[in-house]
């Protein structure tokens, strides 16, 4: 495999921008490529892959022009890719342009994605919704930001542990019993699919804990003594 360098992507660029009737320099006062089209100035830093500090150079190079560019050698697999589309998202956000530099043929090809402009993305109202709703149905703060190992007291969790407080209290129960009492009004769903393994079902629509769900009462004791202490809604 041919190990590639920065330096390699600076030919394609430079033949790029001269089709469009740039005159074209590598390194002037610390830019990697800078191109001049009448009063067009163009800033173009070269990378093999977007990192922070060509994001921060970049941006550095907006004080001089509007025109600043990233060019990065194509990603093997860009359909489907979260990262890139993400690193796109950043580059718009930023108000920089990309290029992306392919070594599939026999030579090197720059091409321009987009180009610089301001951007503001358009919000994803179900993903705004999603959050807002999770936000809302959680009944405190359980989790410590950052956490990465721990599990998440979701919504759903939250739920769970409601309805085995409840079996760990009454003993077996009807779904409809749990339900009023809880304040859990997807009981029935939550007991049937049995997501963490914390129910066993003894009869059509009764329901008694496992020794799973004894033991996260006890691992979840901290958030239990709270959530038993709200009111059912």
């Amino acid at each position: 495999m041919t190990s590639r360098t920065e330096r390699d992507l600076y030919p394609p660029v430079k033949a790029l921008l001269e089709d469009l009737g740039f005159t074209v320099r590598g390194e002037v006062n610390g830019c990697d490529v800078v191109a001049v089209r009448g009063e067009d100035l163009v800033i173009v830093e070269l990378k093999r892959a977007v990192n922070l500090a060509l994001l921060l150079q970049a941006v550095d190079r907006l004080r001089l022009t509007d025109a600043v560019y990233l060019a990065v050698e194509a990603p093997r697999r860009a359909r489907g890719n979260r990262r890139w589309t993400q690193v796109q998202h950043l580059c718009r956000r930023l108000g920089l342009g990309l290029i992306t530099v392919h070594f599939a043929g026999a030579e090197p090809v720059a091409a321009v994605q987009f180009d610089p402009e301001p951007w503001r993305p358009r919000p994803k109202a179900r993903e705004r919704a999603a959050l807002l709703r999770e936000f809302q149905r959680r009944s405190g703060d359980f989790n410590v930001g950052g956490t990465t190992r721990a599990p998440v007291i979701t919504a759903y969790r939250q739920d769970a542990l409601r309805v085995a407080a409840h079996l760990a209290e009454h003993g077996p129960s009807a779904v409809k019993a749990i339900r009023a009492a809880t304040g859990v009004h997807s009981a029935g769903p939550l007991l049937q699919r049995n997501y963490y393994g914390w129910f066993e079902r003894i009869a059509r629509g009764v329901y008694r804990l496992s020794p799973a769900g004894e033991e996260a009462l006890r691992t979840y004791a901290h958030v239990v003594s709270k959530l038993t202490g709200d009111s059912p809604g």
